[in-house]
């Protein structure tokens, strides 16, 4: 007699929201803080257009660095999770650390590089003038967070590989709320009491913030887990793997992060009015952008556990959930963003150039999110399946081949900003069709 196949129980919407929604407000504390000090600076007496465009840019940039370097986070959640899945946690014990420190290093270099060349690198991105003295003053103060932040993601990643995104949500929560306050007052003052930092008291109260989110996050850390912090001579077997998964992982975000340079490039060239609507443009796209992450980094951690499992059935039905949940959100956002569209802009910034540029493609940002969810929730789950050499090819080949050619063919015909957001749909369009594609291929023969 032939045997019934055995249909194993899906992970229940409680399971994945145990994980997604402390992940949300996570994740969307470091783009709060970024939008924080868009809409604080945007709104200084002195010279706001300028302050706002040089903060856009140093964003841009921090952003982009964050994410390239901090693949070690998805590398080491991703490696977490599959030994937990398999019941072999005890063989990453010496790993975690390891990677800890590795992180930390490699962060300090950067920013000593970074700060030695700012000047060089915001001219890169067309900046000059009063646009540029401001970008280098507030990335030479905000970028000694980098490497607390840095650090602070990586043991993110070790909780959301053991199943656990509370942690970091109450981290994430407390920064984001720390840089709230402490901006406003340094950016503005207090009469009699504080003087006016202008862009540098953002810069200030970034750097405070992610200190208070790094000791947190250790504090959690060595009471939550049992790895600590002691170094090892013998290398984990793990680390080398974990380093060609980071690798890869970094190439791919490095494709990613030159779609965005060139998009802010291509805009500071075009005049500061334009790089201001930009500036505001991407970071409310990279806010919607960590807020779907939540699902993502559920798919990520959940994946990556049943994946050591071997429950692929589990794992189908799990991408098919969470895509229905992120695309759900994806829409409500932009619904809500759409009946309040006339206000959002004059937020961030009440000069009328800016506002109006910002106005004409703002709607562009919002038509792309439904797609941005499935592009973003199917590359968290790939992450957890440790399907870095797939991202790494597919981001490449979007950036290389549908957003740079886009981008080129728009500017060609005098499109400026609306070029650059057609540019990103193209760009989105080729990751998510992409993901969906190669995953029912290589998953669903398996359930």
């Amino acid at each position: 007699m032939r045997s019934k196949k055995v249909i194993q129980p899906k992970v229940s919407f409680q399971e994945i929201n145990k994980i997604a929604i402390p992940a949300i407000i996570a994740g969307i504390a470091e783009p709060l803080i970024s939008l924080t000090d868009i809409a604080i600076i945007g709104n200084v007496k002195v010279n706001a257009v300028e302050a706002l465009a040089a903060a856009g840019i140093v964003g841009s940039f921090l952003s982009a660095l964050i994410w390239v370097i901090a693949q070690t986070k998805t590398a080491i959640s991703a490696t977490v999770s599959q030994h937990l899945g398999n019941n072999r946690l005890h063989a990453v014990r010496t790993l975690v650390p390891q990677t800890l420190y590795f992180n930390l290093g490699l962060s300090l270099v950067i920013y000593i590089i970074t700060a030695f060349f700012s000047e060089l690198i915001f001219t890169a991105y067309n900046a000059d003038g009063l646009i540029l003295t401001y970008a280098k003053s507030y990335y030479r103060i905000r970028a000694l967070g980098y490497p607390l932040t840095l650090v602070t993601f990586a043991i993110f990643g070790v909780f959301r590989g053991m199943q656990n995104t509370l942690w970091a949500m109450k981290c994430s929560l407390v920064g984001a709320a720390v840089n709230m306050g402490l901006s406003y007052i340094l950016v503005f003052g207090i009469d009699g009491i504080i003087p006016s930092y202008h862009i540098e008291g953002a810069a200030v109260a970034s750097v405070v913030a992610q200190f208070v989110m790094l000791s947190m996050a250790v504090y959690y850390y060595i009471t939550k887990t049992n790895f600590g912090f002691e170094l090892r001579r013998k290398i984990n077997p793990n680390l080398r793997p974990l380093l060609i998964m980071s690798f890869n992982l970094f190439l791919r975000t490095l494709a990613l992060n030159i779609a965005i340079y060139m998009a802010n490039t291509y805009a500071t060239g075009y005049g500061k009015t334009y790089i201001a609507a930009q500036s505001i443009l991407m970071n409310i796209w990279l806010f919607f952008s960590f807020f779907i992450d939540g699902y993502a980094n559920a798919g990520n951690a959940i994946g990556g556990r049943l994946l050591g499992a071997k429950a692929y059935q589990k794992l189908w039905l799990l991408s098919k959930d969470i895509s229905k949940y992120a695309v759900i959100i994806a829409i409500s956002l932009s619904l809500i963003c759409f009946i309040f569209y006339s206000d959002i802009g004059y937020f961030f910034n009440k000069d009328s150039d800016v506002l109006h540029a910002f106005s004409q493609v703002f709607w562009i940002v919002l038509l792309m999110q439904p797609m941005n969810a499935i592009a973003f929730m199917f590359d968290g789950v790939f992450k957890g399946l440790g399907e870095a050499k797939y991202l790494r090819n597919l981001l490449l080949a979007a950036t290389f081949l549908g957003f740079l050619p886009t981008l080129l063919i728009c500017d060609y015909f005098g499109l400026q900003l609306y070029g650059i957001w057609i540019a990103f749909s193209v760009w989105m369009f080729i990751r998510s069709s992409a993901l969906v594609i190669q995953f029912r291929l290589k998953y669903l023969n398996k359930v």
